[in-house]
């Protein structure tokens, strides 16, 4: 294989009903950063149906060019039509780099592509970086959570790794950035496309993405399986913040999967994370240690969740959090009158 012949960081910047998802431009802002250090373009890969007005965007946030696949097959996610028609723009492109963000969708897509296209993939990585050699270096955590793993593809291209969201930077828009947008013709076998959408239901959530939360109250163990959480509610009401959790209330049937912080649940970056009753496991560290400010509130004094915390709190979630709450609200009165 020519490794030479291999030249460019490709994005796939996944849309879901006409909206762009966060992911794509955390992963577009990031490959703008590896493509500075080789030299090399960020190309974004926009698949869907009437789509071509959201590759403005795409190049706001760091594209260089963004190729477009605008087919009535792509109205809605299906693994095939999405899987030949990115095969197709790596087959004839040749991208050095193929980055996915690790969502329901890229988990699918992620090794279907790898298979096709003979290649590795490092799936749910934390970190990407490039050597002197070209070749990323792609971080993820290992042996459940307990160690972080460095892989590398030498032997074949391109290298693909799907990203966790929420780990990497967004660029700052730039809404006068120009770029080059190109619509791609894919011959679609449509003899393969077996699976075929019959209904869509989308469920109806009042909650905010524990993801785009400016500020998270998390419970663990040590918030119980009584009342506790009520009591983490009313405190996220009085400042306006969203609830999660650690894995262990999510097994407890406490808490739904999609409020789950750590390594097999989201990775969050709030402004503020309060973590109540949370031991501070390395799994649940991968998933929270990047927030800007970080209150523990523990009755273990030796608590690993200390060793990242900002602001520790030794004594027991049940007793403050209800005076932490009254306190808020009496400010909030005062403000009032």
């Amino acid at each position: 294989m020519d490794k030479n012949q291999y030249k460019g960081i490709y994005v796939f910047a996944e849309q879901r009903g006409g909206v762009i998802q966060n992911v794509a431009f955390e992963l577009i802002g990031k490959a703008s950063e590896l493509a500075e250090g080789i030299k090399e373009e960020v190309t974004a890969i926009l698949l869907g149906y009437q789509v071509e007005g959201l590759a403005q965007q795409l190049i706001a946030a760091g594209a260089d060019k963004v190729l477009v696949v605008d087919d009535e097959c792509l109205k809605d996610y299906i693994t095939e039509p999405y899987a030949q028609a990115i095969v197709h723009i790596v087959n004839t492109r040749k991208p050095e780099i193929v980055l996915i963000g690790a969502t329901t969708i890229g988990r699918d897509l992620g090794p279907r592509l790898s298979a096709r296209l003979c290649t590795g993939l490092t799936a749910d990585c934390t970190s990407l970086d490039i050597d002197e050699d070209r070749n990323l270096l792609m971080t993820r955590p290992a042996f459940g959570g307990n160690l972080m793993a460095t892989i590398i593809c030498k032997e074949h291209r391109p290298q693909m790794s799907t990203v966790r969201p929420g780990v990497m930077h967004r660029k700052e828009i730039d809404p006068s950035r120009k770029g080059e947008i190109e619509k791609v013709e894919v011959p679609f076998d449509r003899s393969k496309f077996a699976v075929r959408l019959i209904k869509r239901e989308v469920e109806t959530k009042n909650l905010i993405d524990i993801t785009e939360a400016n500020v998270l109250i998390s419970g663990g163990r040590g918030v119980g399986t009584g009342d506790g959480f009520d009591k983490l509610r009313k405190l996220a009401k009085t400042i306006n913040a969203e609830v999660s959790s650690s894995r262990a209330m999510v097994d407890a049937g406490i808490m739904p999967h999609e409020r789950q912080v750590g390594q097999t649940g989201k990775t969050v970056r709030p402004d503020l994370y309060f973590a109540c009753g949370i031991s501070g496991a390395i799994q649940h560290l991968a998933g929270m240690e990047e927030s800007d400010f970080i209150i523990a509130i523990n009755k273990d004094k030796f608590a690993p969740i200390f060793q990242v915390s900002d602001m520790g709190i030794v004594g027991d979630v049940h007793k403050i959090i209800p005076i932490l709450t009254e306190k808020i609200e009496a400010l909030h009165n005062k403000k009032k009158a």
